[in-house]
């Protein structure tokens, strides 16, 4: 897929260049709006009134649906920044996401720039362009199909560019909008946002599809190497330097994986596990033991053991049971990242009378909607199994990527959008409910200007950690 990424850069040359050619021919149609400029249309306005009429028993009903939607996706997003905020502060920074801004902009190649290949699959300007597409054009049709459903004009639809950075808009008429119900004006700022989650839907199903039809099982990943609990106390000595006392263990300590002694048994620990402030709070730690997985460095799923074919925790369990502890055997992984097949040379050790390799499958089990949401992927997608494509490699991953990003998107676009600051629907949205709940605007104001400044210092202690962290 790498040598897609110059089919990209180009394509996403002449895109540009295309686009900038078209508002230069039509510049009479856009308009500058602060920093945003603004590519006014009529595209749309005619399905619009069409689908408010034709839909119209229906969508009456629904719109309380959608306001529902709406202030779950509220609630949602302020819980995920407000536990995000604390975990990010509280917890310290993983070594590979302290490049990372914790508000980063979902922008193509970012998982390249950061080096999150590993996180997420790449995004390319390909894979941007249509997922963008889908959101946007869902997003400010329902805005729009919801704004005639109760009788309010729709002027213009249209672009909105603000730098290399583009999306859509409709513009209802705000004087209609301003006079109409407080029911109908929350049903048409949440309608942007219950059409994402409906593509979110659609587009997960099409996925989940897409997937069973074309990748098979090939390997089993596995996440950890065998662990033991060690008492602190009983470590002898760090690599081949004696332990006077457990204070003097983080000045034997050195980068990497260090050599632990303890009840004259051998174990790994990294130097961060080593620190005076752990060894000083906990009694007993997690080392990795002397097995033969952690001796070899394996990494990536492994495919085959010997020759025979290891798809699934039961096949890989099923080898080693046949096989004779002490023998050496060749262990065959392959590395997704990098597209490569590793092969290893490795004595297998004993353990309770059969062959033992020392890995483990670390179980992140979590609760809530996301812990949910993960549970019905394992269903489908076993996180403990790598899966490689039935057919044409290259096109099924792409095509899978795609279909992945544009439900990624779309989820993102929906929590997103609620927030209750100025520039998103969820502000207006923010400010109506306290205003139908208090009849005052003057608390209405008030209380919208709290919840923004509330949100804007969540996301700038984030950074303030973050920039300290570079240093």
């Amino acid at each position: 897929m790498d040598s897609f990424l110059v089919y990209d850069v180009i394509f996403l040359i002449l895109f540009g260049l295309f686009a900038f050619f078209i508002l230069r021919k039509n510049r009479s149609s856009l308009k500058r709006q602060g920093w945003i400029f603004l590519y006014h249309t009529k595209v749309g306005l005619k399905l619009m009134d069409w689908a408010s009429s034709k839909f119209e028993k229906v969508l009456k009903p629904l719109s309380y649906v959608v306001m529902t939607s709406g202030y779950i996706l509220m609630g949602s997003i302020l819980w995920l920044i407000s536990k995000t905020v604390w975990i990010y502060i509280s917890s310290p920074i993983p070594e590979q996401l302290k490049n990372l801004p914790p508000i980063a902009p979902l922008i193509p190649y970012f998982p390249k720039l950061f080096g999150l290949e590993s996180f997420f699959p790449p995004l390319y300007f390909t894979y941007f362009l249509v997922a963008l597409a889908i959101v946007a054009v869902s997003h400010e049709f329902a805005h729009g199909l919801f704004a005639r459903l109760w009788k309010i004009r729709v002027k213009t639809t249209g672009l909105a560019f603000f730098g290399p950075f583009f999306g859509a808009f409709v513009e209802p008429d705000e004087k209609q909008m301003a006079r109409a119900p407080k029911k109908h004006q929350l049903s048409v700022l949440a309608a942007g946002t219950f059409a994402n989650i409906v593509m979110f839907i659609l587009f997960g199903l099409i996925m989940w599809a897409f997937f069973v039809l074309s990748f098979a099982p090939t390997g089993i990943e596995f996440n950890a190497y065998a662990q033991s609990v060690v008492n602190v106390s009983q470590i002898t000595h760090v690599g081949n330097s004696s332990v006077l006392s457990v204070a003097t263990i983080p000045a034997l300590a050195v980068e990497g994986l260090n050599k632990i002694t303890a009840n004259n048994k051998t174990y790994y620990a990294p130097k961060e596990t080593l620190t005076a402030e752990i060894l000083a709070k906990y009694k007993q730690l997690p080392f990795f033991d002397d097995a033969p997985a952690l001796r070899e460095n394996i990494f990536g799923a492994i495919t085959s053991i010997d020759g025979k074919l290891t798809r699934s925790q039961k096949e890989l369990s099923d080898v080693l049971s046949n096989t004779v502890p002490g023998k050496t055997v060749i262990v065959t992984t392959f590395d997704k990242t990098k597209k490569e097949a590793h092969s290893y040379e490795v004595v297998l050790d004993e353990k309770k009378g059969i062959a033992y390799l020392g890995i483990g499958f670390y179980n992140n089990e979590r609760g809530g909607f996301g812990g949910l949401i993960n549970k019905g992927i394992s269903k489908v997608k076993n996180p403990n199994i790598y899966y490689s494509p039935t057919w044409d490699g290259d096109f099924v991953q792409f095509i899978y990527d795609l279909l992945w990003w544009i439900v990624i998107i779309n989820i993102l676009v929906a929590l997103m959008n609620m927030l209750p600051v100025s520039i998103l629907d969820g502000g207006r949205f923010f400010y109506l409910t306290i205003l139908g709940l208090t009849g005052s605007a003057k608390w209405a104001k008030k209380s919208y200007s709290w919840i923004t400044w509330f949100i804007l210092l969540l996301l700038a202690i984030m950074m303030a950690k973050w920039f300290l962290n570079l240093f």
